[in-house]
């Protein structure tokens, strides 16, 4: 009477706020001897509140018998408590669970439709297949049951059972099948067996192809929403099995697409289309393109009419894939799937910069990558004002009115924009390179402004985690380090773009000098993209601005490089700076340079000399040789005098000719990824195979080993006497730098600075002005070209002076009708002149340098490397490797011979198809093509042979083919030249075969046959009868002319008139092409 109830238990719960523990444990304490309990009451009240107690999170596994026992329970409030706790508590092995299949068999089997009710629901939550073989054949006659509530949760449920005892589906199917074709059947009823049919369809489709007709029927005349939903997912797989239904779907899906005020129907009308083929190919190309249409319509009202987040997302998830059949068409909502780029949620912005990736081309490659870095500027503003403590200040100040206009306006941005998280950030700007760089390129149009993305991009690239320096450099390297591929960026425009390279070089030198004065002495540099813009600047030192200063930079920022692999690539600049900054060859040996240099190389190895002990083996390695390099030559340039007024001295050789040197070769350029695997590996190459034998003992010897010293004699010569002269330019870098080429103008200025820092700003508006200071069409502002000087105004105030007055000039009439009858030229060089000032001024041509690959045949290891260049450069490549030529067939001119096919080269300038040919022994040139030579004409006679022995055969075959049609069986007369005795041939002969023909020589010899019968020779133009001779038959070398038969010689047969015998005449020296000229 005084037991708490679960409502008691909720209030109970609510007042023990803060001690919530305790107050539950002591509940816990009271249901346990509740229901021990006899009466049937409290153990149904004690077990619901277990049951509450349990969704919170404490186990009732302990009271699975007592739960059995509520379930047993007559009364039907407190069976349904049992039920609920059995579905709640119930796992597959607990152990009661044999015990509740009477139990559950029972309660099937009742007629009261809300206790048959119970189990039904309960069983697919605590369902084993032991148990849904045991209860399958109670519960199929529910099928059957008159309520439809019944039949409805018995489909359901046999659904479940059927994943857990597949041959419930055998047994099942012929009835639920009988339940959808009725077409009186309940609509639920119906729809509980759709989605069944729907969940099944996924797994095997074609079985469920004959329910076509009855599911149209119901997708046609169905009013249910959902249903229609799950007909459309199911047609969804049908119609890739059976073609003909998409033109029966097509009616239905667009008449629902138009006429459906539910968006959840519209998307999956949408979603149903494109998923079954329907907008692929097909027959009816007007109905689809119409469908297309359609849905792309209404996909853009989803995404521009309703603010509802969630159908945006649906909308360019189905933008996405309809893209793939239909791009011109979702090009077209471009304005939409831009706004999108801007919302608020993320989510929402990757996938329309999924779909914008997909659509970026040179149109609107700028202005999509201008959003983008809107969205980062600010929010790398707002991030910097947080991490400061600064709300409402704008770093930069400009003292023009448009500058505080613009500093407002980033203010309010700034206070409005929260931070983006660092991952999104990182997504966003690895989605801006990939659509910059592109197929090599092939978008870009202004390589200046992409440089200047590049350097914007370095600022607001996040930092990347801190590296765990106990692991190894390959290891410790995270992948979110975004900065390093800005970095390789700027690298890769520097390589393969020569004409932007000076603007790659100085947006490198800008990068470092930034790094040096924003990174404090006790930080250490994370930046990944100091390694590729170190390695720039010192791969082309020639165009640099400042080198002094960057050298300078690189020296400061190397203390703090974390980064081993970093630090190498520091550290080989450093010296590159070096080489070019004090290697100048013909500047002079002034006391002024001569202390400068011997200050910055003591400086250089005072950064160096901590390196030489680093456990990082690369950098040891290479600080312990510029060490050594730089201490030779220190000691080199203290000890050469500098110049004077009468004696001028030469810098040591170590500083122009020996340090240079080491950097100067072949330029450095792009290779394909997965060109070094189509490297062959040498059979003699064993990687595992010791360097030498006796490695530790060498390595123990050597602190103990001690080098010779040089005498001063021997130093003084080797170092400070002047080689002969070298091929080595020696051009100042200065004259280099004048020729940089021009840069490419924009036409978006005022959008720029919306996204780039003012320094940056400012800088591309003084080059702009620059550019465009002696250019007419160029109207400058007034307040900056007030004091301007053009060449055009000098010329003015040098012939006439200051006090010209141009409004007195007079102005004269211009009669072009005279102007063309004076006869100054033709009308076609006329007409020439006028149009061409019309013509725009032609836009420098940027050439982009395709990668490097090696192709060696067989021998690589088969892969493949895609070539990937603009459209303008393609056919510039095409060009260049075939020598100006068009490309040929490889089939084309098969027999012509090696030396007449052109030669293939690649951009490494090697013909690779000799390779395998290729000699390193003197001489080896000549030996080489001696062979080819010999092995080009043994080629060539051995296909003369072969066409001969054609010929031949032909021959024998025609001369079969006279014999059939007529020629005497006697043979032909054949004539020796040499030979006067005649003799007739034997009429026994059989077939003659190439008669008068040999392989050889063709001579007629004769036989040694007794029996045998020669033939007469007769004369040109004569008739005469054989006679009958005791000699042999003639035969050629190769078959016999004719064969003489055995036994008695017969008389020669009389000629006949019908047919003039050929006669064929062959020398004892004639060949067979002779022989077979004479038989045609």
């Amino acid at each position: 009477m005084f037991e708490k109830s679960l409502y008691d238990l909720i209030r109970g719960l609510r007042n023990h706020k803060g001690n919530e523990k305790e107050y539950i444990q002591s509940c816990l304490k009271e249901c346990r001897s509740e229901i021990r309990s006899q009466d049937m009451d409290v153990k149904a009240t004690a077990l619901l509140k277990l049951v509450y107690l349990e969704m919170v999170g404490h186990d009732m596994s302990w009271a699975s018998f007592h739960v059995l026992e509520v379930m047993s329970s007559q009364k039907y409030h407190q069976k349904r408590v049992g039920y609920l706790a059995a579905v709640q508590s119930f796992r597959p092995d607990t152990d009661v669970l044999m015990m509740a299949t009477n139990l559950l068999k029972k309660d099937l089997s009742v007629a009261t439709p809300t206790v048959i009710s119970l189990p039904i629901a309960a069983l697919p939550h605590i369902v084993t297949p032991s148990l849904a073989m045991s209860l399958l054949g109670d519960l199929l006659p529910r099928l059957s049951h008159s309520h439809a509530a019944i039949r409805k949760k018995t489909v359901v449920t046999l659904y479940r059972m059927a994943l857990v005892y597949p041959e419930t589906l055998r047994a099942a199917w012929p009835k639920i099948k009988e339940r959808l074709m009725d077409g009186d059947e309940d609509p639920s009823v119906t729809a509980a067996i759709v989605n069944v049919v729907c969940e099944l369809g996924w797994r095997r489709p074609h079985d469920f192809l004959p329910l076509a007709p009855r599911l149209f029927e119901l997708l046609v005349d169905g009013g249910n929403n959902w249903m229609a939903i799950k007909l459309i997912k199911l047609f969804a797989t049908l119609t890739p099995l059976e073609p003909r239904l998409v033109r029966k779907l097509l009616p239905p899906l667009t008449n629902l697409i138009r006429t459906t005020p539910a968006m959840s129907l519209l998307y999956e009308c949408i979603n149903g289309i494109i998923q079954g083929g329907i907008l692929g190919e097909g027959e009816d190309f007007s109905a689809r393109e119409e469908v297309a249409s359609l849905c792309v319509s209404k996909l853009r009202g989803m995404v521009s009419v309703n603010s509802d987040p969630n159908l945006k997302y649906v909308a360019l998830l189905a933008f996405n894939r309809i893209v793939v059949t239909h791009p011109f068409l979702v090009a077209q909502q471009e304005d939409v799937i831009l706004e999108c780029i801007d919302s608020e949620d993320i989510t929402i912005r990757i996938k329309a910069l999924d779909l914008v990736q997909g659509m970026v081309s040179s149109d609107n490659l700028v202005s999509i990558v201008s959003r983008l870095m809107r969205q980062l500027k600010a929010s790398s503003a707002a991030l910097s004002q947080r991490q400061n403590g600064l709300e409402g200040q704008d770093h930069e100040t400009d003292s023009s009115d448009e500058g505080i206009a613009d500093s407002r306006w980033r203010r309010k941005t700034q206070e409005s924009t929260p931070p983006l998280p660092d991952d999104y950030t990182v997504d966003v700007i690895g989605r801006i390179l990939r659509m910059c760089s592109q197929d090599n390129y092939a978008n870009m149009v202004d390589f200046d402004w992409y440089i200047d993305v590049l350097t914007q991009l370095v600022r607001v690239a996040p930092t990347p985690r801190a590296r765990d320096p106990d692991l190894d450099a390959s290891k410790s390297r995270t992948p979110g380090d975004i900065s390093e591929k800005i970095g390789n960026e700027i690298r890769n425009v520097a390589v393969k773009v020569k004409a932007i390279r000076a603007a790659a070089v100085r947006a490198a030198e800008l990068v470092i000098a930034r790094m040096s004065s924003e990174v404090s002495l006790s930080r250490t540099m994370v930046s990944g993209a100091l390694k590729p813009v170190a390695w720039v600047v010192g791969e082309y030192a020639l165009q640099l601005l400042s080198p002094d200063d960057t050298l300078r930079h690189l020296l400061d920022l190397a203390p703090r490089i974390a980064d081993p692999e970093v630090l190498a690539t520091c550290l080989q600049a450093i010296l590159k700076l070096l080489a070019h900054v004090a290697g100048d060859n013909r500047a002079l040996w002034t006391p002024e340079r001569k202390s400068t240099v011997a200050l910055q190389m003591a400086r250089i190895i005072h950064v160096l000399e901590p390196f030489a002990l680093h456990p990082y083996l690369e950098v040891q390695e290479r600080a312990v040789e510029f060490i050594e390099l730089l201490k030779l030559t220190a000691e080199a340039a203290a000890g050469q005098p500098p110049s004077t007024d009468e004696v001028q001295q030469d810098p040591p050789l170590l500083l122009t000719q020996a340090i240079p040197s080491l950097f100067a070769g072949w330029e450095l350029n792009s290779v394909a990824p997965g060109t070094q695997q189509n490297v062959p590996l040498p059979d003699d190459l064993d990687l595992d195979e010791p360097i030498h034998p006796n490695l530790d003992g060498l390595l123990a010897q050597a602190d103990s080993l001690m080098l010779p010293t040089q005498g001063e004699d021997e130093f003084e010569v080797y170092y400070n006497q002047k080689p002969p002269p070298t091929s080595m330019s020696s051009e100042p870098a200065i004259n280099r730098l004048l020729d940089a080429p021009e840069e490419v103008s924009s036409s978006y200025q005022h959008a720029e600075e919306s996204y780039l820092d003012p320094d940056i700003v400012a800088r591309r508006k003084a080059e702009r002005m620059e550019r465009y200071r002696d250019d007419p069409f160029y109207i400058p502002d007034s307040a900056r070209s007030g004091g301007a000087s053009t060449p055009i105004h000098n010329i003015l105030q040098k012939e006439n002076g200051p006090d010209l007055d141009i409004d007195s000039i007079p102005i004269m009439q211009l009669d072009l009708d005279r102007l063309s009858l004076s006869g100054r030229g033709t009308p076609a060089a006329e007409k020439q002149q006028q149009q061409q000032p019309a013509k725009p001024k032609p836009r420098q041509r940027i050439v982009v340098a395709a990668d490097e690959t090696l192709g060696f045949g067989g021998s690589g290891s088969g892969l493949s490397t895609p070539r990937t260049a603009a459209a303008y450069d393609s056919e510039t490549n095409s060009i260049n490797n075939n020598n100006g030529q068009p490309r040929k067939s490889k089939t084309a001119t098969a027999a012509a011979g090696a030396s007449k096919r052109p030669k293939q080269q690649s951009l490494l300038q090697v013909d690779s198809s000799h390779l395998g040919d290729l000699s390193l022994d003197g001489g080896g040139g000549d030996a080489l093509a001696h062979e080819r030579q010999q092995r080009e004409e043994a080629e060539m006679a051995q296909a003369l042979r072969e066409v001969q022995r054609l010929r031949l055969e032909m021959q024998r075959a025609n001369e079969r083919i006279q014999v059939a049609q007529g020629v005497p069986a006697e043979g032909v007369v054949v004539a020796a030249k040499k030979k006067k005795k005649t003799r007739k041939m034997g009429a026994g002969a059989g077939k003659k075969e190439g008669a008068g023909t040999g392989a050889g020589s063709g001579a007629v010899e004769g036989g040694e046959g007794p029996d045998t019968e020669g033939v007469v020779k007769a004369k040109k133009k004569k008739k005469k009868a054989p006679t009958t001779g005791d000699g042999g038959g003639g035969s050629g070398e190769g078959e016999a002319a004719g064969v003489g038969g055995e036994g008695e010689a017969a008389p020669a047969a009389k000629a006949k008139k019908k047919k003039a015998r050929r006669v064929v005449k062959l020398d004892d020296d004639g060949d067979a092409a002779a022989a077979a000229e004479g038989q045609s």
